[in-house]
């Protein structure tokens, strides 16, 4: 690895209004490196990389002070066009999100053959040649359909292939990475994180990877540095940072994730460590026995048996209907207090399974038993009712809740519908005391969705969720887009309110470190079907199926 920087960011300071969101900061990327930048949401990651390629937003921020050196230029001080001749060519980007940055009217192929008929002297078939060429490097299966597919058409995975070779499609020198794995499953992270490291060691490209997931960065980079609210609080070599870590910040992100050996009661949050408040109690194995076996003595409080749900495809007007099924005759019982875990990647069935349990999507053969009742039978009227009992907490809560509507009235609306309480004053002191349970102040009612973190989003999701008093909470990947610390607060909230209110989990997740965590049993699913069913640590020690040992083996572990 060449010492020389590629890449000189010095005392850069960036404002939003008179906010100031980056503070002071200064650091390298050296040629033929692969530099890691860590935080949560908020820390200044992205706002510091967009300034990079000079994709601030013009009318509400502003560069106050410092210099960004590429090639002996100074970035902050050359004009749009200038900056076009760099974008995508020496310096590119992949973003977080691939379906919003891909755009949906255009088959892939054309946007990646968009990039080099803009900055290579290639002719159109050259450059579609070169895109399908593009789309093998990546290990895209049959590149030649998915130069033709809309981004529609292809899984997460696959899009983020796409973002990554429109990204290197003219050889940059520099490859800016925006948490390019974040909503994508364990093993499709793994692929990214191998197929990133292959293309850096043959293309001797830089990369600045940018992630929340410490553990996951220790897969990558060479060097990592550490942002908190604005400022580089920790930087140096991956093996230094773990294993020495400086900074209690630094060491909250090691700590914060769920560990797959010990299982702690309260998980640590940046909080926690920043004021010097961390619990080690830990649920020892006799406790975990000793509480499995008062549970398991009861009735099952849902029974599925045999449950299968079918989609029909028309592909054409002449062409024969194809049937997929999405679950396949699925048996298992869940009991009162328990938290079932349900883990598998994506397209395997479960959200699908958990639509059936809720009502939201029949199921197309088998029974689900809910209180000894089949509810697949049940009238609308009393699917209604039972709605009361059977809740979700969403993957995206910001989608789940009305953006017109303050917090205060979307706790208090499923009261209303299901004629809780006898007025709108009895329904408001129950929210209040609600938001207090979810750790939120009483003064947030009457703010709005979009004044809200991801992460207190998600209390307000939860908030709404509890104001029924269900039994039976399905948590669809509530936690999966959040930052690790964010994320501990949230799983610590499900567990506080599991133990004072006695709810039943079926907690669905592509991340088998948190199920793991979560769980006392654990489903493994793949392919519609059930791969393994067994006590969650018993599952992760001793795995029966390679496809469960494959989703073991994919999780980041860190050093």
């Amino acid at each position: 690895m060449q010492e020389k920087p590629i890449l000189n960011i010095e005392n850069l300071s960036i404002s939003f209004g008179k906010n100031e969101v980056i503070h002071n900061i200064s650091y390298q990327l050296n040629k033929n490196e692969i530099l890691g930048i860590v935080g949560e949401s908020g820390s200044g990651k992205s706002v510091s990389s967009l300034a990079i390629l000079g994709l601030l937003p013009k009318r509400i921020s502003k560069i106050t002070t410092g210099s960004v050196f590429f090639e002996n230029k100074d970035l902050t001080h050359i004009s749009s066009s200038a900056f076009r001749n760099i974008r995508g060519n020496k310096i590119a980007m992949i973003f977080q999100e691939p379906m919003s940055s891909l755009n949906p009217s255009i088959p892939c192929g054309k946007q990646v053959q968009e990039v080099l008929l803009q900055h290579t002297q290639l002719s159109k078939k050259e450059a579609k040649a070169e895109s399908i060429l593009l789309f093998e490097k990546v290990k895209l299966p049959n590149a030649e359909r998915i130069y033709n597919a809309y981004p529609h058409e292809i899984s997460g995975g696959q899009k983020q292939r796409v973002m990554i070779a429109m990204a290197i499609a003219c050889k940059p020198d520099i490859l800016i990475a925006d948490e390019p794995t974040t909503a994508l499953d364990v093993t499709v992270q793994k692929d990214i994180i191998h197929l990133l490291k292959t293309l850096q060691r043959e293309t001797k490209m830089s990369i600045i990877f940018i992630t929340h997931d410490l553990a996951l960065i220790s897969e990558i980079a060479h060097r990592i540095l550490v942002m908190y609210q604005g400022a580089i609080v920790e930087q140096g070599l991956v093996n230094t940072i773990f294993k020495k870590p400086q900074h209690n910040y630094t060491k909250a992100l090691i700590n914060s994730r769920p560990s797959l050996d010990t299982r702690l009661k309260i998980l640590p949050t940046i909080k926690d460590f920043l004021n010097n408040t961390i619990s080690n109690e830990i649920i020892t194995k006799e406790q975990r026995k000793a509480h499995h076996e008062k549970l398991y003595k009861k009735q099952p409080l849902l029974e599925v048996i045999n449950v299968e749900k079918e989609y029909v495809s028309k592909a054409g007007l002449f062409s024969k209907p194809t049937t997929f099924k999405a679950v396949n005759d699925v048996s298992f019982k869940v009991y009162e207090g328990e938290t079932l875990g349900l883990v598998g990647e994506s397209g395997c069935g479960k959200s699908t399974l958990g639509n059936a349990i809720l009502q939201l999507d029949k199921a197309t053969a088998g029974q689900i038993f809910y209180k000894g009742v089949d509810i697949n039978t049940l009238s609308n009227t009393k699917i209604k009712k039972l709605r009361k009992d059977i809740q979700i907490i969403f993957q995206d809560p910001y989608s789940s809740l009305n953006p017109r509507i303050p917090i205060g009235e979307a706790i208090m609306e499923p009261m209303k519908v299901h004629g809780l309480y006898h007025s709108d004053q009895e329904r408001k002191e129950k929210a209040l005391e609600i938001l207090n349970k979810v750790g939120l102040p009483e003064t947030y009612f009457n703010r709005y969705p979009h004044e809200f973190s991801g992460g207190q989003r998600q209390r307000v999701g939860i908030a709404r969720t509890i104001a029924l008093q269900p039994k039976l909470i399905v948590c669809d990947e509530s936690v999966s887009a959040l930052d690790i610390s964010v994320q501990a607060q949230v799983l610590n909230l499900l567990n506080e309110l599991k133990a004072t209110f006695g709810f039943t989990y079926i907690f669905i997740s592509h991340d088998l470190a948190v199920v793991k965590y979560m769980s006392d049993q654990l489903l493994v699913m793949n392919k519609g079907k059930i791969e393994e069913l067994d006590d969650a640590d018993v599952i992760y020690n001793h795995p029966k199926k390679d496809y469960t040992k494959k989703l073991i083996d994919a999780i980041p572990k860190g050093l």
